[in-house]
């Protein structure tokens, strides 16, 4: 597995790092080459310079042992060099090539300014890109600058937008000397899925986001509200005039709009609701209502409770008398002799595990639970968040009363349309 000493740094100061193979260097890092794969890109490959006409290399993101401050170790051996003195593959793209020093232009093809650098971040063992930086300070300190930046330039001025907000490129790049260009032409947003746009609002700034959404067809942006996170959902519908929130929220079946109207202040979504369909809006209210109830009520105490000594080999050899007559049985709850919640198993680490590996080995430790005064909208909200396929709740000392799973949850939301 990978080290990486940094959890986030710049393309210009890992460009130039010597590379190592044990303690011989064979060059130096010249370019990192990325696939766009789910939200921000993935570094693949690991571009490596050499001197005396040796042709550079293209060493696979696996082959790579460490990234210091200073230096990258690849986990391999001198003789296997020459199988990797290939071209990166044709549809990748190249930071330094193809991203750096490019130009950056806005929807309407307006000159903004030059890329000067891209930010990278490690997360679960890969390399991601996160943003273009067109800072007076990235620039600063690419030309060795350190201290002018420092004085002159404000890093914290927002000159830098997430990946997201950046168009992809061409599919075959060769030597691309085009420019990089933001977001989509307003033309060509209806055409986005509405869970692609989702991505690119929580990407956006405040103005910047409401200025996007307001600019969709109604039926386009109710769709899209459906789908973003609670947070974004809330300021939306806050900032937007109420009869176009009113007009969002009649594209919605009641079940969905109840979900949107019960994050915001009661009187806030109560003017929504009076310029909605009476019909309509005397179901929301009833599902809103139902929110309020304790979550309680809905979990289940039969659930699977577990000592931390017990060995994941003894789980799975008893597991069939373990979950016999149990409500939720995709995790193994871990409790203490008084039933103080421990920790959490997942069914499926426990198969992976070790057979003598205990539970205390294995379990995660920081539990994300409901209390027992924790409402059906609180439940539905954490299981949004989170996605857990169960939550366990606890009382005020933090001892395991029960479990409530996300099917549950969604089949008490009464079915009105």
């Amino acid at each position: 597995m990978v080290t990486v000493l940094a959890q986030e740094f710049y393309l210009s100061e890992i460009l130039g790092r010597r590379v190592f193979i044990g303690t011989e260097k064979i060059g130096r890092v010249g370019d990192l080459a990325i696939v766009e794969t789910g939200k921000l890109p993935e570094v693949t490959h690991v571009i490596v310079s050499r001197s005396f006409g040796y042709p550079a290399l293209t060493v696979p993101w696996d082959q790579v042992l460490l990234i210091s401050n200073n230096e990258v170790a690849l986990d391999l051996t001198i003789d296997v060099l020459p199988r990797y003195e290939t071209a990166p593959p044709p549809h990748q793209v190249l930071l330094r090539d193809h991203i750096l020093d490019k130009k950056i232009l806005d929807m309407d093809d307006h000159e903004v300014e030059v890329v000067y650098d891209v930010k990278i971040v490690f997360q679960h063992g890969k390399l991601h890109v996160a943003e273009v930086d067109y800072s007076r300070y990235r620039a600063l300190r690419r030309l060795g600058f350190n201290k002018l930046a420092n004085m002159l330039a404000d890093r914290n001025k927002d000159d830098r937008v997430s990946w997201l907000y950046v168009q992809p490129l061409p599919e075959k790049l060769g030597a691309f000397a085009g420019s990089i260009k933001l977001t989509v032409p307003k033309a060509g947003l209806s055409e986005i899925h509405p869970v692609d746009l989702a991505d690119i609002l929580e990407e956006l700034e405040g103005d910047q986001r409401v200025a996007l959404f307001n600019s969709l067809e109604a039926e386009h942006a109710s769709d899209t509200l459906e789908e973003v996170e609670p947070r974004v959902q809330r300021e939306l519908v806050r900032a937007i005039e109420k009869e176009r929130a009113a007009q969002l929220i009649n594209e919605m079946t009641p079940a969905q709009a109840a979900d949107i109207l019960a994050i915001l202040p009661r009187d806030e979504a109560a003017e929504i609701l009076k310029r909605i369909d009476q019909d309509i809006s005397s179901k929301v209210e009833h599902i809103i209502a139902e929110h309020d109830e304790q979550i309680l009520n809905y979990g289940s105490a039969e659930i699977i409770k577990l000592p931390p000594t017990i060995a994941a080999g003894e789980v799975l050899s008893r597991f069939r008398e373990i979950a016999r007559d149990k409500d939720v049985v995709m995790y193994a709850y871990v409790v203490d002799p008084a039933g103080v919640l421990m920790g959490v198993v997942d069914i499926r680490e426990i198969v992976r595990a070790d057979t003598g590996q205990t539970l205390a080995d294995i379990m995660t430790e920081h539990v994300i639970s409901l209390s027992n005064k924790s409402t059906l909208r609180e439940a539905a909200a954490m299981f949004a968040r989170y996605d857990f396929r169960a939550l366990p709740i606890t009382d005020d000392d933090d001892i395991l009363v029960g479990a409530v799973s996300s099917r549950d949850v969604r089949s008490l939301r009464p079915r009105l349309s």
